[in-house]
């Protein structure tokens, strides 16, 4: 009995299992041994679990084994420099404008060749015209009455989002009636200041009171603004140089015959 209670207090768990097989039934069927080694066996067990439990470092392997095996999984993907990357409004605007349809886009342009004409042509010859830049102001005020009804045309079909209310119809009368009176002024300079007023209460229209339209149209809106309130300013501006050179013409004039 004492080689049995030996070789099962000195084994391991797995000797054990291999030795409780048929080995100990041939030792005999006796309460005693049974009781010998279960109290072994679990004395082993006690053993064993208090010294995995108490050992730190198998409990910090256990800790680093789950840290690096979870670190892959939350581990995110940094996206690429060209998908972050986001295009600036320029970039933004010349796809739109690339976007739109081609009759829109070029009859667009031929309308601003009168508005950039004129001043690029007194500018060239150094003189100014008094003709020519009120062929402009005219050109401009046709223009202005021209996209004050694009508001009418939009709110009149049945299915449009702007409906044919009051307000909607009424801000379109205002940008010819603005153009209107750009042509009662004698003075150039105030028709064109007159001009610029209504060209930008009609792009505040379309571009921030009607969202529907589509984005080229609005892009194509910004850039003609920009080129006719450019162009009436630049003739302002020619006009004024011109003046000036008269004036100062005069005074050497006066100078040089007292």
């Amino acid at each position: 009995m004492f080689p049995l209670l030996q070789r099962c207090c000195f084994h391991t768990p797995f000797k054990l299992q291999k030795f409780t097989g048929p080995r100990l039934l041939l030792h005999g069927k006796s309460k005693t041994a049974w009781s010998s080694v279960g109290l072994c066996l679990q004395r082993d067990a006690c053993h064993l679990t208090r010294s995995s439990s108490l050992n730190p470092a198998s409990v910090h392997a256990t800790k680093l084994q789950a840290f690096h095996t979870s670190l892959p999984f939350l581990k995110k993907k940094t996206p690429k420099e060209s998908e972050t990357k986001d295009p600036g409004v320029l970039q933004r605007s010349m796809k739109s404008l690339k976007d739109s349809p081609k009759p829109a886009l070029y009859l667009s342009l031929a309308g601003l060749i009168p508005f950039a004409s004129v001043p690029l042509s007194m500018a060239i010859q150094g003189t100014y015209y008094p003709e020519l830049a009120f062929a402009q102001i005219t050109y401009g005020a046709v223009t202005v009455s021209f996209l004050g009804g694009m508001r009418w045309g939009f709110a009149l079909p049945e299915n449009s989002p702007a409906k044919p209310d009051w307000l909607n119809l009424a801000n379109s009368t205002v940008s010819p009636l603005l153009a209107w009176q750009a042509l009662l002024f004698q003075d150039i300079t105030h028709g064109a200041i007159m001009l610029v007023m209504a060209l930008g209460i009609a792009l505040h229209y379309d571009v921030s009171l009607l969202p529907t339209y589509p984005r080229w149209f609005k892009v194509l809106r910004v850039a003609g603004t920009l080129v006719m309130v450019l162009s009436l300013l630049a003739t302002a501006l020619l006009k004024t140089m011109s003046e000036k050179q008269l004036t100062d013409s005069r005074n050497k004039w006066q100078n040089t015959k007292q």
